[in-house]
């Protein structure tokens, strides 16, 4: 499903227009007061006959609704004639302190009450706010975002809303930001829809060459650069990690790199480089998993996925960075010519690795793109996205993503976490432990790809600390995302399935005004 249309609008809600819906905010209020309708509500419910104060008195009665965030009053409204009748219904949408995240959730709640609806006309935000525009809509979007493979049509009644206009009066000051606030939440929702739709893709239909097809759409219609490595490219190259985990698969492996330089560069931009996880389909390989556990694995390249959509959305948000985006695919099957537990692989730059677990295939795939940046970008900051363990979901849950850094990258880590906090994808820092870099240490390699100590449980920070032998020492942060990246029930904006985690972090970080403290 496209992004709904999203636009502005002076139109007053009390005048027939094309929105069968009309939506404005509700405000919390102090101890057992009756919330507070907000702007033009209580016009549009007297201009239809409504006694809207008192419909709220008896709504704090019965404790329906207080006015927090995602919690909508539905007033019906008597059907109007004409070409244009107008709305027909009066939803009155919380909106708690009116920070960005509760924007944010009062334009996902809205989103859902609208299934079915053709568009809706919306004074919910405050219209002098910027922030509030961009996050109320961006809520909106992704709460409406679908992912169907059926062979029938559907009902009209199940499809999400297809328009909205967010109203904003005639005179309100900066309109034009306001309207630069509406084009950047169109933009992020695009490629946030763009990763779901990636991670969601059934494994059947993608794998490493299809994910390569559809990088070199977006580089097409974002004016990137491109190039991708087929197998015999990466086996001249010594690309042993992908080599080994997609070995077992008839469809061959593949490293995608994506290029965005900002228009009128001098070459002394920072340089950020992104690498994604892209196993396709994992299966564990030889260490196969369970059955339910194998099910959600098309979703194994969502770390990928998010990198493809940040690079998408550079051009136009005008990001004043460099940005290579690496993308390390896959597919982890089993076969005769699958890789074992107890091989000896050699890395992208030479680096020997014992195998002990043919499950734990991410961290060698994302090892080898690691070490190409090092050796070849010179990237000023290497971030990296992974579904890489369970044990970050286990601390975490799946509302969180871990963030691992180097102290040198302690600033963009900092930077990382509020653009986090801000955009709605969340984050916090773990421990790189230095004590258990030991756990890694093989008799007979250079490394072993996980720990086998049964004194060190830290699956998730031994595995950041396998990825850091492969950074050059450069400054490095990861993100797991295995818990966000894919989810098994709808939050607010979230949707089940593909999240589009990290997607929304990345761009306003490298949207912000200095986005690599230091670089240059």
């Amino acid at each position: 499903m496209p992004v709904p249309e999203l636009s502005l609008t002076d139109r007053p809600l009390t005048e027939p227009g094309p929105a069968d819906v009309a939506a404005a905010a509700l405000l919390p209020a102090d101890d057992d007061a009756p919330p507070v309708p907000g702007t033009g509500a209580v016009e549009l419910a007297e201009a239809h006959g409504v006694d809207l104060p008192s419909l709220l008195a008896r709504v704090r009665k019965s404790e329906a609704a207080g006015g927090k965030p995602g919690e909508v009053i539905t007033v019906p409204l008597p059907a109007r004639t004409g070409p244009d009748p107008g709305p027909v219904e009066l939803l009155l949408v919380g909106v708690g302190d009116r920070s960005t995240t509760a924007y944010r959730r009062a334009g996902a709640a809205l989103a859902k009450r609208l299934t079915g609806r053709r568009a809706v006309a919306s004074a919910v935000t405050d219209g002098a706010d910027p922030a509030a525009v961009q996050a109320f809509a961006e809520g909106l979007a992704l709460a409406a975002y679908s992912f169907k493979r059926k062979s029938t049509p559907a009902k009209p009644a199940t499809l999400p809303v297809q328009a909205a206009a967010l109203h904003v009066g005639a005179a309100a000051d900066g309109l034009a930001d306001q309207e630069a606030a509406l084009a950047r939440a169109r933009t992020v929702a695009a490629a946030v829809y763009l990763a779901r739709d990636l991670t969601n893709t059934p494994a059947n239909v993608k794998d490493p060459s299809w994910l390569a097809d559809q990088a070199a759409t977006i580089a097409e219609q974002a004016r990137l650069s491109i190039e991708a490595w087929d197998v015999q490219r990466l086996a001249t190259e010594g690309f042993g990690g992908l080599l080994a985990v997609g070995t077992g698969s008839s469809r061959p492996p593949r490293l995608i790199k994506l290029g965005y330089t900002p228009a009128g560069s001098d070459g002394t931009e920072p340089h950020v480089v992104l690498v994604g996880k892209g196993i396709t389909f994992d299966s564990g390989g030889l260490s196969i998993k369970p059955n339910d556990a194998m099910v959600p694995m098309k979703a194994d390249m969502a770390g990928g996925g998010a990198v493809m959509a940040v690079l998408s959305a550079l051009p136009e948000l005008d990001v004043r960075v460099r940005v290579t985006g690496l993308v390390a695919a896959a597919e982890n099957l089993p076969s005769g010519s699958a890789y074992r537990p107890g091989d000896v692989i050699t890395q992208y730059g030479g680096t020997t690795v014992e195998v002990l677990n043919t499950d734990a295939e991410g961290r060698l795939v994302v090892a080898d793109a690691l070490a190409y940046a090092d050796r070849h970008l010179d990237p000023t900051v290497l971030i990296d996205l992974a579904t890489l363990t369970g044990a970050a979901t286990l601390a975490l849950s799946r509302r969180i993503g871990a963030l691992y850094a180097t102290g040198s990258a302690d600033q963009v880590a900092e930077a990382l976490l509020r653009a986090g906090a801000e955009a709605g994808d969340r984050l916090w820092r773990m421990p790189l432990v230095d004590d258990y870099r030991h756990a890694l240490d093989s008799a007979i390699a250079d490394l072993r790809h996980i720990s086998m100590d049964r004194h060190i449980s830290g699956g998730s920070i031994t595995a950041a600390l396998f990825l850091r032998e492969f950074t050059g020492g450069r400054p490095w942060v990861h993100l797991d995302i295995a818990g966000p990246g894919k989810v098994e029930a709808e939050e607010h904006e979230i949707s089940k399935g593909g999240t589009g985690f990290g997607v929304r972090a990345l761009l306003r970080w490298l949207g912000s005004a200095e986005p690599v403290p230091g670089g240059g």
